[in-house]
């Protein structure tokens, strides 16, 4: 190397190039892993039941407190940031602190609180601490001391434990029961309330006399839904009266007793008095709950299902509406459209397509398909419902159609890339056979493109999953009160918002009260999206690699 000639044959030789991509390559996986590796270590761990510590604390005024609580984090800081109240040897000149989750937010004001090494005593992990999941005010630390019933003692001590979870089957039954009838039974019935209400506005806009037949159905039909609601409601109450029941007495740190009512347990464990394969299944028993789950407290506890649910429904919308418009779109341009000056300015209008900013296809979905097509759709087919919009408001549907619009460049390019690579010979052999053109690009083009188009619609989902800014102005909503999908026809309800899993990032990251909270939570979320985009992308290749392998031979 040292000999220039030698130097100069090596560079003309292309091996500096070589090297040159394969480390990029190579720090471009390393960034992508690495990424991918926090994401998974932050949002996993958020689940695993850490042991909770017990200890005294000596705060700023000098006054000794008890604490008990989770360590989350750790973190050095100047001494001088500690204050006189602390002191430190003269060649100290940072010290260590730890953020603790405390919990009992009702109680403190905050669940997180950072605190000083040299201001706590003894660190001890008693097993006998229970950490109770609850539906309100987060997650709550202390000590068991009895089970009421109905106001009245019945366990207390090392019986109160067992009597604890007997009950506490008994209450997730009884709230599964009455979110089974409030959201399924009395939706029903409301649902069927308002379709009642149109048909009745409908008949008043129509000028029917009243004495019709029509409005008598109507109001035997509304008697006989209310009849049905007054036993709900009884039902509903006679629940209500047996959740709540049960409560539990629990000891603070501090001393202090709280009452708390089993109607607002999620769930009750022991960190501390679990072994491996215990925190393993409570680890696993976690993350069903936080993807099966529905979320609470601002989204901040609680499990993303409707996220999840809105996130992959609307990409598979979106999928079905931009496959065939691509696809069509690309067949015209390279097949039938005269190839001139009029074609190369659409190829340049659609890829310059793919570089508009995304917020900007959301506001073309608010004023075209939201405020015009959904206006006039409503005025048209649902002039009952009015004022109130059906259409003509941000939903699935516009949402679905916006990111269609979006990443239908992605899909033509591919698509005609595809049709680029089919040799000449194949279309005049089954030209020459006697075939139609529609027939060759039918049953031989078209089919031979097909992993091209897969490879276009693989790049648009990976793109409309993780869109957020154009979804803000065409259907997405921080909680939707309903699913898409439902019981009551016609099943799917395009109309409605949705939540998405890049939005629910956004709003729990930068909108959420709870910040310590909401961090592991905006990991976890993220690494799931991560997981949705790579199981979406993942099928769509293996349709792809099927359909390459099915036309190898002639691609050959």
């Amino acid at each position: 190397m040292s000999n220039p000639n030698t130097f100069k044959q090596w560079f003309q030789s292309g091996q500096p190039w070589i090297w040159l991509n394969a480390g990029a390559l190579s720090l471009s996986l390393v960034a992508v892993i690495g990424l991918v590796l926090l994401i998974a270590i932050r949002g996993l761990s958020h689940f695993w039941p850490a042991d909770v510590m017990a200890f005294d604390y000596v705060e700023s005024d000098l006054e000794t407190v008890q604490l008990m609580g989770e360590q989350i984090d750790t973190e050095m800081v100047p001494a001088e940031r500690l204050g006189d109240e602390y002191s430190l040897p003269p060649e100290q000149t940072t010290a260590l602190r730890y953020l603790i989750k405390t919990g009992n937010r009702d109680q403190f004001g905050l669940d997180f609180r950072w605190v000083n090494q040299v201001g706590m005593g003894t660190v001890s992990y008693p097993e006998d601490i229970v950490v109770i999941e609850r539906r309100e005010w987060g997650n709550f630390y202390g000590y068991l001391t009895q089970v009421k019933q109905a106001g009245s003692v019945v366990a207390e001590g090392d019986a109160a434990w067992s009597a604890l979870q007997d009950r506490l089957v008994r209450s997730k039954a009884l709230i599964d029961q009455i979110h089974d009838i409030e959201r399924s039974e009395i939706g029903k019935i409301n649902q069927i309330l308002e379709k009642q209400r149109l048909a009745e506005r409908r008949l008043q806009m129509d000028e029917v006399p009243a004495q019709s037949p029509a409005y008598a159905e109507i109001e035997a039909e509304r008697q006989r839904q209310r009849i049905v609601y007054e036993k709900l409601m009884e039902k509903l109450g006679a629940l209500n009266t047996e959740l709540s029941r049960d409560s539990i007495v629990m000891t603070m740190a501090d001393g202090r007793e709280v009452e708390v009512a089993l109607a607002k347990i999620v769930d009750v464990f022991k960190p501390n008095a679990m072994s491996r394969l215990d925190k393993l299944q409570h680890y696993f028993g976690e993350m069903w709950k936080f993807v099966s789950g529905e979320p609470r407290e601002a989204n901040t506890e609680g499990g993303i299902f409707p996220a999840i649910f809105g996130t992959v429904m609307m990409v598979l919308i979106m999928s079905v509406l931009v496959t065939p418009f691509g696809v069509i779109a690309a067949l015209y341009l390279k097949e039938y459209a005269k190839q001139g000056v009029v074609t190369r300015t659409i190829r340049i209008a659609v890829n310059n397509l793919a570089g508009v900013p995304s917020i900007v296809y959301g506001v073309f979905g608010l004023g075209f398909f939201v405020y015009f097509l959904g206006g006039n759709i409503d005025d048209i087919f649902f002039q009952a419902k009015l004022p109130s919009p059906t259409f003509g408001q941000p939903g699935l549907m516009w949402a679905s159609l916006t990111l269609a619009i979006l990443t239908v460049p992605v899909v033509i390019v591919a698509t005609e890339e595809g049709l680029s690579r089919i040799p000449r010979a194949i279309r005049e052999g089954s030209l020459a056979l006697g075939a139609t053109k529609a027939e060759t690009l039918w049953r031989t083009v078209v089919p031979m493109a097909a992993p091209a188009m897969m490879t276009g619609l693989i790049l648009a989902v990976a793109r409309a999953a993780g869109e957020v800014a154009p979804l803000m102005m065409v259907g997405v909503v921080k909680l939707a009160p309903a699913l898409a999908v439902d019981s009551v026809a016609p099943y799917l309800h395009l109309d409605r918002q949705f939540m998405h899993l890049g939005f629910h990032i956004y709003d729990v990251g930068f909108q959420s009260p709870n910040v310590e909270a909401a961090r592991p939570l905006v990991y976890a979320t993220a690494f799931l999206l991560l997981l949705i985009i790579v199981v979406l992308n993942l099928t769509a290749i293996s349709i792809r690699n099927r359909l390459r392998e099915n036309f190898k031979a002639s691609d050959n």
